[in-house]
């Protein structure tokens, strides 16, 4: 029983242990229940530990009952796959290939003879077919045949490398990461905007920058408007219509503000950002922009929208739906998806279908904003092109996403169930953290030929030069924690198909591809990335040796990186410089006395070696004579800012992205991983500067200088 436990465990890819990522690299051992309850989560029953034997072999023989895999994923030169056949069929069938147009695609392929198996008295083969045919890089559709009997599968050949920018092969490039929440301007509404976002794409061109990381741009709950992380979103295939620039929508009058500029000025001049009042107002006045567009169905505009829907097709629906359905309510069953009848959980109960036949002006308004919201980014996107950023915007694709989603809703039995993602202890979290998203279930993400994961992943690199891959160790495993525990284990992905979609998507839609991959990162996972071409990300605070040793050198860092010094997550420059993050996760009680102290004399040494890698670099500026080392936290050296962006865009990392916060000494952070707005203002922080006036301020202008140099 123990051994065929261990087998069962090993099939499914559930870890029986694991390490973390802290510096005493806890080792962890799972309690079989918990273990026991995961293969149940994973959709394979098994009431006792002492059935596992008899579950692993329901689970080897189930491939002995197709012909064809939903989907196989090679390599342009290695295109070889399995196939299942009666032992007497093993010599008679016809092998079909087509590409994504229907067109037969002629190959030549040598079959070899894996190994047989008799099942209810008959004999049946599994073979390898290899196709030495030259075939470009795409999806294939494949069919075999016997007689009458005809299986089909998909065949997604895969080049080596995702595809890389012909310019960084020549030279180095730069740009910044921002927050497009956090854009404070003089004529948005409370909140970064995509007017916004192409004036920052002019500001890039101003400055010679290349390239914009944003963050998570996808649609959040429209009812809870202060659920507000990016990460959280409730489909990853669309956008967040609270970055509409309602002055630019079709059919937009001065008249419909002429009583709200108050209300504009003051969600304007809040310190932090008013959710509520942002959305409620851009609700109020798109509801009216949506009945004089829907008065006018036959407007070349309308008609543009109906094409769009057309386009969009089920998944736009399902969103529409689900928001609709949401906000009917979500008042009634308050605590979640979960809690919803089961004929409001089925998209295609009756109950729904007639839900959307009594509500499709709310539907068609869900629909309208997803519409504008998409107008307005492709212009942003036709900005980028006429400026000639090399890269332009580099988008973000969460890890996962909020369990009440639609994408979920319309699709669950691709999650795992009753579960979330989150992630172990590591040094920058010793407590680990838990997100409750949403994670795909392996085993029925293949068997839909990774489809949903393929729409994700064109969403995301839709108008993009570059995709960062949130917690890209998603790729190989995640860190699962079932929803009423707060411990789980790592499930493991097939991880040469998920590189090989991510290489071939990558390269169908020209956009690099980079892996966020700071944190428990398994030996030998970065170079594996870097192998398929995936950039990784170069964090000034990670980029020790040893992990906690001396600050590497410019030269030491790894050349295919996006670098910065930290990343939204972590704490400006300044904050950081002082403690101050220590102090707020002290007095929210995410650190005991003993783990404070602990945390200031790591920050005191920290401080000690930055100064020195910044002196042994020759990085100070010229005309700001460091006054004192400060290295006790007594005060913040004069031209800091300015070294340490010259000492990380010079390094060998072939991309460097500025963070505003860093150049204009923000003291708050962005986001505190694992807390939420009761405890932290999360996703909030204005920044401190408006955008109008950025390149005319001391603080950039001497920052562009030391990035330039």
């Amino acid at each position: 029983m123990d051994n065929s436990w261990d087998l069962l465990l090993q099939e499914l890819g559930i870890a029986k242990t694991f390490s973390d990522a802290a510096q005493n690299q806890k080792v962890y051992h799972i309690d079989d229940e918990v273990l026991r309850k995961m293969v149940n989560y994973l959709g394979y029953p098994l009431k006792s530990i002492d059935d596992s034997d008899k579950l692993l072999e329901k689970i080897k023989n189930k491939r002995w009952q197709y012909a064809l895999e939903a989907i196989y994923v090679v390599r342009q030169n290695n295109k070889s796959f399995d196939v299942v056949l009666k032992a007497d069929e093993a010599d008679k069938f016809e092998l079909y290939v087509t590409d994504g147009t229907g067109k037969d695609v002629s190959v030549d392929y040598t079959v070899t003879e894996l190994e047989s198996k008799t099942k209810a008295s008959a004999v049946y083969k599994r073979l390898r077919i290899t196709i030495t045919t030259a075939m470009a890089p795409q999806y294939y559709n494949l069919e075999i045949k016997c007689g009458k009997k005809q299986s089909r599968g998909i065949l997604a050949v895969t080049p080596d490398s995702c595809y890389i920018p012909e310019i960084l092969n020549r030279k180095k490039i730069w740009g910044f990461a921002v927050q497009l929440y956090s854009l404070k301007s003089h004529r948005n509404w409370g909140v970064g905007d995509f007017t916004d976002l192409v004036n920052f794409v002019h500001l890039c061109k101003n400055q010679g920058a290349d390239v914009i990381g944003v963050n998570p741009l996808n649609v959040l709950v429209h009812d809870y408007p202060e659920n507000a992380s990016p990460y959280a979103s409730i489909s990853r295939l669309y956008l967040n219509p609270i970055y509409i620039d309602v002055e630019k929508v079709i059919g937009f009058k001065p008249e419909y503000i002429k009583d709200k500029q108050a209300e504009i000025e003051r969600l304007r001049a809040t310190a932090d950002i008013d959710y509520v009042g942002v959305y409620t107002l851009k609700n109020e006045i798109l509801q009216k922009l949506y009945d004089d567009f829907t008065a006018d169905i036959k407007s070349k505009e309308y008609k543009k929208f109906v094409s769009y829907c057309d386009k969009q097709g089920s998944e736009l629906e399902n969103l529409a739906t689900y928001q609709a359905l949401h906000s009917a309510y979500c008042h009634q069953y308050s605590y979640g998806l979960s809690t919803w009848p089961a004929e409001l959980q089925n998209p295609e109960s009756k109950t729904v279908i007639e839900f959307k036949k009594a509500h499709q002006k709310e539907i068609g308004y869900f629909k309208f904003l997803q519409f504008v919201a998409s107008e307005q980014l492709h212009k942003v996107y036709d900005e980028v092109a006429k400026c000639g950023l090399n890269i332009g915007l580099y988008r973000d694709l969460p890890v996962g996403l909020c369990k009440d989603s639609a994408e979920l809703w319309s699709g669950h039995d691709l999650f795992i169930k009753d579960c979330g993602a989150g992630a172990p202890p590591d040094v920058f979290f010793p407590k680990g953290q838990k997100w409750c998203l949403g994670a795909f279930n392996p085993f029925t993400l293949k068997a839909n030929a990774y489809r949903p994961f393929i729409q994700v992943l064109r969403a995301a690199m839709e108008g993009a030069g570059a995709l960062r891959i949130d917690h890209v160790m998603g790729l190989m495993r995640l860190y699962i924690i079932p929803d009423k525990e707060d411990d789980g284990t790592y499930i493991y992905y097939n991880f040469d198909d998920m590189l090989g979609i991510v290489a071939l998507e990558s390269y169908l839609n020209k956009c690099m591809i980079v892996g966020e991959s700071i944190g428990n990162v398994p030996d030998g996972f970065v170079e594996k990335l870097h192998e398929r071409g995936i950039y990784s990300l170069s964090v000034l605070w990670a980029e020790r040796w040893n992990g906690f040793g001396d600050f590497k050198m410019p030269q030491d860092f790894a050349a295919k990186t996006f670098s910065s010094v930290g990343t939204h997550d972590m704490a400006p420059l300044k904050m950081r410089w002082f403690g101050y993050d220590i102090e707020t996760m002290y007095n929210l009680g995410m650190l005991d006395e003993a783990e404070r102290h602990e945390q200031y004399k790591g920050r005191e040494d920290e401080r000690r070696r930055l100064l020195s890698a910044l002196d042994a670099a020759g990085v100070w500026p010229a005309d700001k004579t460091r006054q004192g080392d400060c290295i006790y936290g007594e005060g913040y050296p004069n031209g800091i800012m300015e070294a340490v962006e010259k000492y990380v865009s010079s390094s060998a990392s072939e991309v460097y992205l500025a963070q505003i916060e860093d150049i204009f000494g923000v003291e708050v952070l962005q986001n505190l991983p694992g807390t939420d707005i009761d405890k932290h203002p999360n996703w909030r922080r204005k920044l401190p500067v408006c955008l109008e006036d950025i390149e005319s301020s001391a603080e950039f202008i001497s920052a562009r200088k030391a990035i330039c140099r």
